[in-house]
Order: C-alpha cells, then structure tokens, then sequence
C-alpha cells in the first residue's frame, strides 16, 4: 500500500492535535479522572482508533486493513501490560492520585517518540537486510520465555528506576505536578520530573520488543507508525478506567508470550521463506508454510479472549483485586490531601471491600487478609478512622 505524502502530513498532523487536545483540556489542570470520564474518552479513542482501521481498510484494501487492525490490536494489548510497570514506577515515587495525568501523557508523548525512532531504523534494517527477520524473531520468542518466568516486576523496572535517580537529583516533596518548586529559597526539581524520566527510559525497553512484534505483523512502514501511535492514544484514559482491574488479569502475562511467540515463530517462517543466509539451505529460500494476516488476527484476538475471560473467573485474580482495592481505599482514608467527607467514604469502601475479600475461600482470603502491610494500612486507617 502506497500512501502519498500529505496523508502521511494529514495523520501526523492530527495525532499531534489528539495529544495538545489531551493536555489543554484534561492534563494541564490537575485533577484525577472518574470513572465515568474514563470511560467516555477511552471509548472515543478506541473509536477514533477503529475509524481509521476502517479508512486503511476502504481505501487501502482487506490486507491492508487486516494487518493495520491485528498490529492495534496486538500493541494495545503490550500496551496494558506496560500499565503495571507505571502502576509500580507511580508508586514506588508515592505520585499524587490528581498528579498522574501528567506523568502518564508525558510518558505517552516520550514513547512515541521512541518508538517512531525504532521504527525507522527497523525498516531501514528490513530494507537492507533481510536475515533481520530472523533477528527479529528470536527477540520475540526470547521475550515471550522471560514474560513466562516467575517475577515480581518487569524485568528492569529497578535499574529504570535507579538510573534515573543517578541522573536527575530533586526534592523529597512534590509541587503539585510542578516540575520545579523553591525550597530554601532556591529552584530544584519535583521528583514529578524523575518519574516521568523513569517511565521514559522504561519505554525504551518495551520498544525493544512492541516494534518487532508488529514488523511481524505487516512490513508498511505507515501502517506499523498508526497502530503503534493510535494503541498508544488513549492510554491515559485506559489506566484510570482499568485501574482496579489491573490485579485482576493475572494471565495477561502467559497470552502475551503465547502472543509473541506466535508472532516469533511467523517471523523465523517469513525469514525463512525470504532467506538468503549461505549456511541455510545454501543461501536459497526454504519452503516453509507461511502464516496469514487473517490467521494472524484470529490467533490474537483469541489468545486475548481466553486469557481475558480465564483472569475474571479466576479466584487468583479476585484475591489481587481485592488485595488492591484494600490497599487503595486504605491509603485514600488517611491521605491529608482529601477533604475529610473523601476520607470518610473511602474508609467506608475500606470496611465494605474487606468484608467480601473475607468470602474468598480460605487460601485466597489468607493472602489477602494475612499480608503484613495489608494489615498494618488496614490499622492504620482504623486508628485515623477512630481519632476523628
């Protein structure tokens, strides 16, 4: 699929606006979303997303079409699981509830960046050197064996962290979403700048593996750009409304390496179908059976569909729901920030959140109700609750 210069201008253009519409009127004033504005804007960039899916499909036929929608689809879903490394990195620097929007935006903006730049150097690579796809392949398959290993975070998440400590230094209290405030009086840095650094040298390592996912999907560069940029549009909105469910997709891990090794395994197929290595096959193209977009597309929306409905029946994912739910609502009602009306009904969600983890049956409720910190905020927000 060709496509002339000024559709390419016309949808820079406007995924540009997308994001200035985005801090104007919802970041530039602090404040954290509801539920329902969630919902409505998340919906509205999921639309704009398929929107234009169908405009690529229309004007640029079914393949065309088919290979734009399994790469959305595939990057939106690399795209969630990269909301719980930010879920950790936000609360590991303690980040204001109303401050996030910020944070996430400028993370947005910094990841799209990236990985319009890996994206460019991938097709300049495809372009001279066809073994990459074999390259490309293995990242993927290695990628989907790490995600499959048993770990707490994501692997890297502390040396992000770390680095971006050694790189930046800041005050101890934040200034609202201020990037710099005045102590003793003299200007220093929040540590609102250090997380959005954290975060943006974190995204720099799941390009490593979201832009060759979706080479494997299509090799149209424009293609490859739009579902990258529109999966991650949007994403803001999607934290805020998936928040309390993040806990709860306690198999996204395992669909996602089945995801990756999938797209892996298609790759080393099309490598091997393009090869011209000498030590294969004697430089000459193996025939190998070669895997479908619209194969693609059914094998990816299906893993999500099992491993979406295997986590919500899932005991295991209603423990850590609640186990979240608990430490939020216990946070929350002794925040000195919140008026005490907000306090007050956050500690009743508190009271009222773990009476039902104590249905869970009794291997579930013990790790929820028998974790030490959970007890100690539980106590805590008694004691506030009780003082009052």
């Amino acid at each position: 699929m060709d496509v002339p210069g000024y559709v390419w201008t016309l949808t820079i253009v406007g995924i540009i606006g997308l994001l200035a519409f985005d801090f104007i009127f919802h970041v530039r004033k602090a404040h954290e979303p509801t539920l329902k504005e969630a919902a409505i804007w998340s919906s509205i960039y999921v639309g704009i997303a398929i929107l234009f899916g169908i405009g690529v499909l229309v004007f640029g036929g079914a393949t065309a079409g088919s290979e734009y929608f399994a790469g959305y689809i595939t990057e939106k879903a690399l795209s969630v699981d990269n909301l719980f490394v930010f879920l950790i990195i936000m609360s590991s620097f303690a980040v204001p509830r109303a401050d996030q929007q910020k944070v996430l935006l400028f993370g947005i903006v910094f990841a799209l960046i990236a990985r319009t730049g890996f994206i460019l150097i991938g097709a300049a690579a495809i372009s001279a050197f066809s073994w990459v796809f074999y390259l490309f392949g293995a990242i993927l398959i290695v990628t989907a064996i790490n995600l499959l290993r048993p770990h707490d975070e994501h692997a890297g998440d502390s040396l992000m962290v770390r680095l971006a400590k050694r790189m930046i230094k800041t005050s101890d209290h934040y200034d609202g979403d201020k990037f710099f405030t005045v102590e003793n009086g003299k200007k220093v840095l929040t540590p609102m700048l250090l997380v959005i650094v954290a975060i943006g040298l974190t995204d720099i390592l799941f390009a490593l593996d979201s832009v060759p996912a979706i080479y494997g999907l299509t090799e149209n560069v424009f293609i490859v750009f739009t579902a990258t940029a529109f999966s991650l549009l949007g994403l803001r909105q999607l934290y805020f409304l998936i928040d309390g469910l993040l806990d709860r997709l306690v198999y996204l891990s395992i669909g996602l390496a089945a995801i990756l090794a999938f797209i892996g395994v298609k790759l080393v197929l099309h490598a091997l179908h393009e090869n011209t290595l000498p030590f294969i096959n004697g430089g000459e193209h193996v025939p190998v059976f070669e895997i479908s977009t619209g194969l693609s597309l059914t094998v990816i929306v299906g893993i999500l569909v099992v491993t979406v409905v295997a986590s919500l029946l899932s005991p295991k994912g209603r423990a850590q729901n609640f186990a979240a739910a608990i430490r939020r609502h216990a946070t929350d009602a002794v925040d000195d920030t919140k008026p005490t009306p907000e306090r007050a009904a956050a500690f009743d969600r508190l009271r009222e959140t773990h009476s039902k983890a104590s249905a869970l049956p009794p291997k579930h409720r013990e790790a929820v109700l028998g974790d030490e910190s959970l007890k100690s905020a539980v106590e805590r927000a008694h004691e506030e609750h009780s003082s009052r």
